[in-house]
């Protein structure tokens, strides 16, 4: 779970309907006065805190998390346009785990987020949520628009693996390597094979497996 705190609607809802299509469950906050409000009932992974917000500025709110034995522990990653050294040691100082300058790229966000919870010793989460699909790998169940797909276990992992890295290319051969196996000794067809079978059981939803001409496939990334 992730929490973004950001006064501006527009670059708010951009960026939580960005991080909710690249396999994450995301919400949005324009406030500190409802993010605390949030905290009491859920606790997330990673809060993306803007600087400039109306009441307590984030500097305040960071503090505030650092402070409490409830909050002190989750990741914080500044977001802001305020990008002078100034700003980031001062953040950083207060206990931020990394500084985000706007406008970035979702998946330079996303590389942050995934090297916080790496450094934090955090598991990234077992739930993705992409586009109407729902991963659930310690279920091993995939639905879509609510409805349970059948899918072998191999048909599952290359899903998985594909969403959880939304907009990154896998070679044929990176993909045998990682869900088939250092040892499997079939030829690279059989990734293309698993695809096809795959998008089919998937029907519309199956484009968001891309496929890259000469290297191999990704899911569908965004840009914010």
């Amino acid at each position: 779970m992730i929490f973004y705190v950001e006064d501006d609607e527009n670059i708010r809802q951009l960026v939580v309907y960005a991080l909710n299509n690249s396999g994450f469950v995301a919400e949005g906050f324009e406030d500190s006065a409802s993010l605390f409000e949030r905290l009491e009932t859920e606790l997330p992974q990673v809060i993306l805190l803007d600087i400039m917000l109306p009441g307590l500025d984030g500097f305040e709110v960071l503090k505030m998390l650092r402070k409490n034995s409830k909050t002190s522990s989750i990741a914080i990653i500044m977001l802001s346009a305020k990008g002078n050294e100034m700003d980031k040691v001062n953040a950083l100082n207060l206990g931020a785990d990394d500084y985000l300058v706007k406008p970035f790229g979702i998946m330079e966000l996303i590389a942050r987020i995934k090297a916080v919870l790496r450094r934090k010793g955090t598991s990234e989460n077992p739930l993705l949520s992409y586009q109407g699909i729902i991963v659930d790998k310690e279920k091993h169940q995939v639905t879509i628009d609510k409805t349970e797909v059948n899918l072998t276990n191999k048909e599952f992992e290359l899903l998985y693996l594909l969403l959880s890295n939304p907009g990154i290319v896998f070679t044929r051969e990176k993909l045998l390597e990682v869900v088939w196996g250092y040892e499997y000794s079939g030829d690279t067809r059989t990734v293309d094979v698993h695809v096809k079978t795959l998008r089919s059981k998937m029907g519309e939803y199956g484009t968001v497996i891309v496929t890259v001409f000469g290297v191999g496939y990704k899911a569908r990334g965004e840009n914010v």
